[in-house]
């Protein structure tokens, strides 16, 4: 089950849509979903998280609370709307690509995709890019 909940003006257009491709994402990964509720919120709300949770004075995008056991997929993604949207115009693109980007990061997490090194980094990528473009089919 795949749940989303809003702790700022945000709403996620589509939710089934979204909910659908990330189920699809975790089958694909061969992993089983049980539960993971995505959170929407802004730069202060994610912030106190990290503080909290990571001891770490940073903004960030995403934080990932990550529950799973084996192959069941379970957890909290905290995603940070104001982040993403900053992050869109770093990056030049569109800020509902560079938001799924993010919202399948979290998952592959929980499916053992790590990116500390270069080389995890660059196979979490080609992952993204991957899902990014199932989504872009559907």
């Amino acid at each position: 089950m795949i749940n989303f909940n809003y702790e700022t003006e945000f709403n996620l257009p589509s939710e089934e849509l979204i909910s659908t491709w990330i189920t699809n994402c975790i089958r694909e990964e061969q992993h089983k979903i049980e539960e993971v509720n995505y959170v929407f919120c802004d730069d202060e709300y994610l912030h106190k998280l990290n503080l909290e949770f990571l001891n770490h004075d940073t903004l960030t995008d995403i934080i990932s609370f990550d529950y799973s056991i084996g192959k069941v997929v379970q957890g909290d993604i905290f995603i940070s709307v104001e982040r993403v949207a900053d992050n869109a115009k770093d990056f030049g693109v569109d800020f509902s690509d560079e938001l799924h980007r993010v919202i399948i990061h979290g998952i592959l997490h929980y499916c053992g995709y790590k990116d500390k090194t270069d080389a995890d980094a660059k196979v979490m990528r080609a992952k993204e890019d991957y899902y990014l473009q199932r989504l872009i089919e559907n």
